[in-house]
């Protein structure tokens, strides 16, 4: 473009610049002129992130910032124009817009760029119900990701957050769950507002609680994002979280009034019941010392609040979840357990433990008196 045109342009745009913001037209105007990309791309990236330059970002970005997009950081410029395609009047004009941006990056040196671009376009796709399309452009993203040995993380919190959106659409609530876990890892959680670390929050405990391949929730538990539901309104959600965590029953039992005020949770109430008396088994063999886990159906029963004739069945199932190892004596109504999954452990279960590794030191500690006694002159201190 003529030089004459874009200097033109930009004085124009100056003058319809907000008065405090002047002084970045100046220093656009300069670092153009002596074409010192780096500078200018900064100088537009700040401008941009600002709101009140809301209304110029399309009109720079079209007639402006694509006269010399060759010269500047392809990642720089695709998240230009993603700042301006927040100005198109509707999704239809933004993913016009986003798929000429995505094309326009797709080059072998700037395949970070073109991934950063086709999520921006698939999230758009997701919200014009294109579930289809966005799923093909995640799937292309993904695999470019996996080649790379290191990628900016902002690229890599896209792929997630859009991912997961995906997934939430699709009502695939365990690959939901950890593709937001991955997205919240990527961010710095100061950068959300309260709502949506809340929003996050909650949706991201009804995943974990509803997934039927989701039974150790340590990593949400541990999360700083769950501090957010400590309000009155959702402060049950975080609690039966935990109640779920340690199979603890009586605390679902009261809880279980709340399960109405989230439609997926209601919707989902029978294989909630299931899913804490599975966890009750768990929390059941792991109170018990590794040399007492052969436990009768009886026993599994009383833990578990589970009827008697239903305790093979929950049994298997917990075997075949890899919640459990052992095997099971149908003759004798009895189930030996060798191995139980590990978990994050509130103060209560930890207590516990303290408790059982003083009992083993005192077995221990009787155990060497009983052989020094017998050994007596064979004993070697």
């Amino acid at each position: 473009m003529d030089p004459e045109i874009v200097a033109s342009f930009l004085s124009e745009q100056r003058e319809n610049a907000p008065e405090d913001l002047q002084q970045s037209f100046l220093s656009i105007e300069d670092y153009w002129d002596r074409k010192l990309w780096h500078q200018l791309t900064d100088v537009l990236v700040d401008y941009f992130n600002t709101p009140a330059s809301a209304s110029q970002r399309l009109p720079l970005f079209r007639r402006f910032i694509l006269t010399f997009s060759e010269k500047i950081n392809q990642l720089k410029f695709v998240s230009l124009g993603l700042l301006a395609a927040t100005q198109c009047s509707d999704d239809q004009e933004r993913l016009s817009f986003l798929t000429d941006l995505t094309a326009k990056v797709n080059k072998p040196a700037s395949q970070d760029a073109y991934v950063y671009a086709l999520v921006a376009a698939s999230d758009v796709k997701l919200r014009l119900q294109d579930l289809a399309g966005a799923r093909k452009d995640l799937d292309t993203a993904e695999s470019i990701l996996d080649s790379f040995d290191s990628v900016e993380t902002e690229v890599h919190a896209t792929f997630y957050r859009t991912n997961a959106s995906y997934y939430q659409a699709k009502a695939e609530f365990g690959s939901y769950y950890r593709n937001a876990l991955l997205y919240l890892a990527c961010i710095d959680l100061a950068s959300l507002t309260l709502e949506d670390a809340r929003s996050r929050a909650y949706d991201l405990s009804i995943a974990a609680l509803i997934s039927d391949s989701i039974y150790n929730f340590g990593e949400l538990l541990l999360h700083p994002i769950l501090d957010s539901l400590n309000t009155p309104e959702h402060s049950w959600l975080r609690d039966l979280l935990f109640a779920f965590n340690r199979g603890d029953l009586n605390a679902y039992n009261v809880l279980e009034n709340n399960i109405s005020k989230a439609p997926l949770l209601d919707e989902h109430k029978t294989f909630l019941w299931q899913k804490i008396s599975l966890a009750a088994l768990t929390e059941a063999v792991f109170r018990r010392p590794p040399h007492d886990r052969a436990m009768t159906f009886q026993t599994i029963s009383q833990e578990t609040k589970v009827q008697p004739h239903e305790i093979e069945i929950l049994i298997m199932k917990a075997l075949s979840l890899g919640l459990l190892k052992g095997s099971i004596d149908q003759v004798a109504e009895v189930a030996r357990i060798n191995w139980v999954q590990p978990k994050v452990l509130d103060m209560k279960q930890i207590d516990n433990m303290r408790l059982r590794l003083k009992d083993w030191d005192s077995s221990v500690n009787q155990l060497g008196n009983w052989i020094e006694g017998v050994g007596k002159d064979v004993w070697a201190a």
